[in-house]
């Protein structure tokens, strides 16, 4: 292994420990969000992805919650069964579980694409860690933050359309099949699949109900429309709409970067780079 291979490996290595330890367990929901946040943070707004990500992991907080509630209900349809209840029961946590893991490891892997992108973007070998289109995107965003450049909308597009097809093929596509293939209760699994995402910048969700959420095409259409509403809402209201939740911590609002360095604390890992851009 040469240099710059051995180089761009360890810090691999090092960014994605890293990662994985920001991102937390399956129900730190309010923690991820504030590490998606840094994400666009750090690269001055220029990264819309990890912000709509944010929302999706605050609006999962409580969409879980409510989840949990209506599936108590309808499984008194089984009360009579008790040992039938309890499977039913454990079968509907391992399917949100499922879903929390696929925000954890979208955490993960979104952390480690962006920073390692940043330190090494232009390395020989770094192409057997980040897909082509990604690479690219992510490295026109780095050389626009260098150069102090704001990121034209367009490319501010492509970028997210990059990350989003990207967790799609190998994270949630692969897990929601998986998940729902492990679902035996015929009435959660049609409540599942027609889900009304709620993001709180959203003028109306009226447009942003499944009909199937197993299908790919329709998840990342309503991906998309996800994010041409916030370019429609204006980012800095996107941003300012996280605080609908009552999820994150008044210390989040009130300097998200100082919270950001206090979790890296918390985590002992060491000093994060300034938000530059």
């Amino acid at each position: 292994m040469d240099s710059e291979s051995g180089t761009l490996d360890r810090d691999y290595q090092r960014i994605h420990r890293e990662a994985t330890a920001l991102a937390g367990t399956l129900t730190d929901l309010g923690q991820r969000a504030s590490v998606y946040h840094h994400l666009y943070e750090d690269s001055g707004g220029r990264n819309v992805f990890p912000l709509i990500a944010a929302h999706g992991a605050l609006w999962g907080a409580g969409y879980f919650a409510l989840g949990m509630r209506v599936g108590t209900l309808l499984s008194a349809q089984f009360l009579f069964t008790p040992a039938l209840r309890h499977h039913k029961l454990r079968q509907l946590h391992a399917f949100a579980d499922a879903f929390r893991e696929i925000n954890r490891r979208v955490c993960v892997e979104a952390y480690t694409a962006y920073h390692l992108s940043r330190l090494h973007g232009q390395a020989t070998g770094i192409g057997h860690y980040l897909q082509p289109r990604l690479l690219a995107a992510l490295n026109r965003c780095h050389q626009a933050q260098a150069l102090g450049e704001p990121l034209p909308q367009p490319v501010r597009r492509e970028l997210f359309e990059a990350f989003f097809l990207w967790e799609q093929e190998v994270i949630v596509g692969p897990a929601v099949e998986h998940a729902l293939a492990t679902l035996d209760w015929p009435l959660i699994r049609q409540v599942a699949l027609r889900p009304r995402i709620e993001f709180a910048y959203f003028a109306s969700s009226r447009d942003m109900k499944f009909s199937d959420f197993a299908s790919t095409r329709e998840r990342i259409e309503k991906g998309m429309r996800a994010y041409e509403l916030a370019e429609q809402a204006g980012l800095d209201r996107v941003e300012a709409a996280l605080s609908r939740y009552g999820v994150l911590p008044q210390a989040f609002f009130h300097d998200s970067l100082a919270h950001f360095r206090a979790l890296r604390q918390r985590l002992n890992l060491p000093e994060a780079l300034p938000a530059t851009g």
